[in-house]
């Protein structure tokens, strides 16, 4: 039998933060990586575009600058809407995150991350659109098959392991039958960037717990929604809905930013169309590792393609940048013992130690997110728990998953023992 020649040790299909932090990560290591991604850059995506101490965290790790001189906006915190009550929450001082959050868009963030993996080694090749696995006789992926270009040349890459970081979409670990899961939570999100002179520059991430249209009255909106300021004259404004609410699937979400947006101050410029920036844009978030298993025959996943969103906030990025270094580890430790038994051994730690670090927490988000999809309870929570900064303090650091692991506070003692003790999804 002729051996096979190798294009890479590794192929990461998706460039998104996840799929560019496990190519940083392997490449640093020394393992040939090809980082394929079906764009150009710069590209724009659905996003938020705000990012917690823990994405801080992971940008640290992979040696980015965070600096407002490097084009960086930092906030200090979270300011929380609802209730009646305005609550400014600064990010916890611990010693396993950073103290402040950043926001950044993501048409050039994701540019950012992939030339870090570049710098570290990593072979980039972009307007490359992977179709789907390569299989051998025994059903193990050795490569992708792919159209390359503006003229789709069906090209096949191979290498002995498969990184599927596709987002979403999810179509690499589709094509292996890999559906997502219906009985983990899921969001959709819509986002549209306004010109904002009065509120472009803000020292903390604005959350809406409640939202009202003009003649809504006592009646509240479904879902939850955000204004980021970018810093540059422009702000991110946008709203999810999760799918335990039973407007998820039969609402106009673009009209339901609009109608929010339509009572807000008139000098934010939120209510004028001829302040928009773009259009509205919608993406879905698959949270609470809603498709697994996240190692299966050759292929790992990491981030939205796993369904790493986190159920309490909504935050993605972060896990997919996680998940790529875990990934990255796991590889670099199963490259090294030969093919067969001991390899598969080694990679079946990463969906083990996925389970570990976030199956407790995840567990607990999908009870979460049960909850405030009833709008009784969600009122109850915001009218009692708004007034007491205390607990609201201690609900950031939960929904943010933000706590020292040993060595901090009572919240994170407390916060830490409800995840270890909570059921790994």
């Amino acid at each position: 039998m002729t051996a096979v020649e190798h294009d890479a040790d590794v192929i990461v299909v998706g460039a998104g933060p996840g799929g560019s932090a496990t190519a940083y990560h392997l490449a640093r290591h020394g393992v040939r990586v090809l980082l394929l991604e079906k764009t150009e850059f710069p590209r724009e995506k659905v996003c938020g575009d705000g990012l917690t101490p823990r994405a801080v965290r992971q940008l640290i790790r992979m040696g980015v600058d965070t600096s407002p001189e490097a084009g960086w906006l930092h906030n200090r915190g979270l300011r929380v809407i609802g209730g009646g009550v305005r609550l400014e929450l600064d990010w916890p001082e611990l010693a396993s995150f950073p103290n402040y959050g950043l926001v950044r868009t993501r048409l050039d963030f994701d540019d950012l991350l992939a030339q870090r993996a570049v710098a570290a080694g990593a072979k980039l090749r972009t307007s490359v659109n992977v179709l789907g696995p390569v299989l051998d006789d025994d059903g193990r992926v050795t490569g992708v098959e792919a159209e390359v270009g503006p003229g789709k040349e069906p090209t096949t890459f191979r290498a002995p392991l498969v990184v599927a970081a596709d987002g979403v979409s999810g179509r690499f670990p589709l094509a292996l039958g890999l559906a997502m899961r219906e009985d983990r939570p899921i969001g959709v999100a819509v986002r549209r960037y306004y010109r904002s002179p009065a509120k472009h520059e803000d020292n903390y991430l604005e959350s809406w717990l409640e939202l009202r249209s003009k003649d809504s009255g006592d009646n509240l909106l479904p879902g939850y929604g955000w204004i980021f300021g970018l810093g540059d004259g422009r702000v991110n404004v946008g709203l999810g809905v999760l799918n335990s609410s039973s407007a998820f699937g039969k609402t106009n979400y673009r009209r339901l930013l609009t109608d929010w947006l339509a009572n807000t101050p008139e000098d934010w410029g939120m209510t004028d169309e001829a302040n928009a920036d773009g259009p509205i844009l919608g993406a879905a978030l698959p949270m609470g590792f809603n498709r697994v298993p996240h190692y299966t025959r050759g292929v790992l996943l990491v981030g939205d393609s796993g369904g790493m969103v986190n159920p309490f906030n909504g935050e993605g990025i972060a896990y997919a940048m996680e998940s790529g270094e875990l990934a990255a580890e796991v590889v670099v430790q199963a490259l090294a013992r030969p093919a067969g038994p001991e390899r598969e051994r080694a990679l079946l730690a990463y969906p083990n130690e996925l389970k570990a670090r976030l199956g407790g927490y995840y567990r607990l988000g999908g009870i979460f997110v049960k909850l405030i999809g009833r709008p009784e309870i969600m009122r109850i929570a915001t009218k009692h728990g708004m007034p007491h900064p205390t607990l609201m303090r201690f609900v950031l650091k939960l929904l943010a998953n933000l706590t020292d692991p040993r060595g901090g506070d009572a919240m994170d003692r407390v916060i830490n023992a409800m995840t270890k003790a909570a059921p790994a999804v």
